[in-house]
């Protein structure tokens, strides 16, 4: 993340004017990151549009929605969209608590983090909307977020995910008007989405990757956006005996495990768990392999990952996720919870956890086991998105293990929920950290294309504080995008 001044150096002003003239014609007003993070701070004006338009809708003003605040009830911003689980539910006496991503536009929150990578190209001229298409390799999520963002711009999306992925995702790319590669396997083989993205810089000269593994706005929107947003809902909710013990996140792209960069500066003595799939633990024990939990691809530390603040890792069973996928999301499995003593506040909840947000909320639950945590300590993590786009998933268990009872649910919650032990988890020394970080190599020097330097430097500590320093450089440069569009001052009050 480069300083103003620095930045200012690499504008191209020709196609920044093209980008202004585009931004017009499709009424395209950018927030500030300062407005994401804090929407008080959005006009009013922006305000009043809001209030008619859906929160999925491909409609500019949406990219005002593109945070943790967005109340579906008024269609503007209320507090924080979190929910508490009981201990009824998970088994421990510690608060785990997660932010809800079902409430952005495309209903992911990896929708931010494709904000994230693409407003710094277009504000300094180094993505052009008018000829270029925006690439956005994934494994699910974030080339959704990033095919939302190229259709409000008008410009077409290149969507890179693997063929195995959920027949939902592909079914809303194509109808947003993305252009579709799937690469071979499911959401381990991230290689063959780098491979493919070489393919495209040879071969295609009018696209522009944004690989949200090597991208460092990525975890740049996480540490301004992702993780005030989560001290502010412990402020909320703290008491005097409370204290922020834990952070949790799959590891993915290593976006939102930024948070806990934020975190850590906040509350020092914080805990950050990075998790994977058992079934392909590359951090646990470099280990590979193919895996259900849709959306966190591994096979390699993503470039992103300031593994030098990473306390813990932990791998978690897929079979624990699927099992755990029917008990919240069938009738039968909804029956049993209630008679278990959980709130049905809860139980009607558990529609926002998707696939990788079940396992999240495994792995809180196994660090809050590990640290003997109680009643005053909370957990934090992030339910990245909700079960929209995995209904095709329980038809499929359905098919292959028959329908589901409360025998079977009874079972599920006893071995998958209250029996999730403390196996399979590694607390990271000084050296284990290190030689996470030099697992780098083989991926990003050898096959990517980096440098044995740059790697040396991401191990520093004032690396990361640079790559966070403040926002201000990029908010001056969207608002002065925005006077050239100048719609802003033309919304009716």
């Amino acid at each position: 993340m480069a300083k103003k001044a620095s930045v200012k150096t690499r504008i191209n002003e020709a196609v920044l004017k093209k980008t202004a003239a585009r931004c017009r014609e499709k009424n395209i007003i950018i927030p500030t990151f300062a407005q994401l993070k804090n929407p008080e701070l959005i006009p009013s004006t922006v305000k009043t549009k809001l209030k008619n338009v859906g929160l999925w809708d491909i409609d500019p003003i949406n990219l005002f929605r593109i945070n943790w605040y967005n109340d579906v009830k008024t269609g503007l911003f209320g507090g924080v969209n979190y929910v508490e689980l009981p201990p009824e539910l998970t088994g421990v006496k510690a608060r785990i608590v997660a932010l809800v991503g079902k409430y952005f536009p495309t209903g992911a929150h990896k929708v931010g983090a494709a904000f994230g990578c693409l407003v710094p190209r277009l504000v300094t001229g180094q993505f052009d909307p008018t000829t270029q298409k925006a690439v956005w390799p994934s494994t699910g999520n974030y080339c959704r977020g990033g095919a939302f963002d190229s259709a409000l711009l008008g410009c077409t999306a290149v969507a890179i995910l693997p063929e195995g992925m959920s027949k939902e995702r592909f079914t809303w790319l194509r109808s947003i008007g993305a252009e579709v590669i799937a690469t071979p396997g499911t959401e381990s083989n991230v290689k063959e989405i780098y491979d493919k993205c070489w393919e495209i810089r040879k071969t295609r000269k009018d696209c522009v990757i944004f690989n949200q593994f090597d991208e460092l706005c990525n975890p740049f929107w996480h540490y301004h956006c992702t993780g005030p947003a989560m001290e502010e809902v412990f402020d909320e909710i703290k008491d005097d005996k409370s204290r922020m013990a834990c952070f949790t996140s799959a590891t993915g792209s290593a976006g939102t495990i930024a948070a806990g960069d934020y975190l850590k500066k906040k509350f020092p003595h914080l805990k950050t768990g990075a998790s994977e799939a058992l079934q392909c633990p590359t951090l646990l024990s470099n280990g590979f392999g193919e895996h259900r939990i849709e959306g966190i691809g591994d096979k390699h530390v993503p470039w992103v990952h300031n593994v030098r603040n990473t306390d813990m890792v932990l791998a978690i069973d897929d079979n624990y996720c699927m099992a755990l996928m029917r008990l919240f999301n069938e009738p039968a499995g909804h029956k049993f919870l209630l008679s278990a003593g959980v709130p049905k506040e809860t139980v009607d909840n558990l529609h926002l956890l998707g696939i990788s947000s079940i396992s999240n909320m495994l792995a809180a639950v196994k660090m809050a086991k590990y640290y003997e945590l109680d009643e005053n300590d909370v957990v934090f993590t992030v339910f990245t998105d909700s079960m929209e786009m995995y209904g095709s998933r329980v038809k499929e268990m359905t098919e292959q293990n028959g329908k589901y009872n409360e025998t079977r649910a009874a079972c599920d919650f006893e071995r998958y929920l209250l029996g999730a032990g403390t196996d399979y988890l590694k607390e990271l020394t000084y050296a284990d950290k290190k030689a996470l970080h030099n697992l780098k190599y083989f991926t990003w020097i050898e096959q990517q294309g980096r440098t044995s330097d740059e790697l040396r430097a991401l191990w520093n500590p004032e690396y990361w504080d640079e790559v966070f320093s403040d926002v201000t450089e990029w908010d001056v440069l969207i608002e002065e995008l925005n006077d050239r569009v100048g719609l802003l001052k033309k919304l009716p009050a």
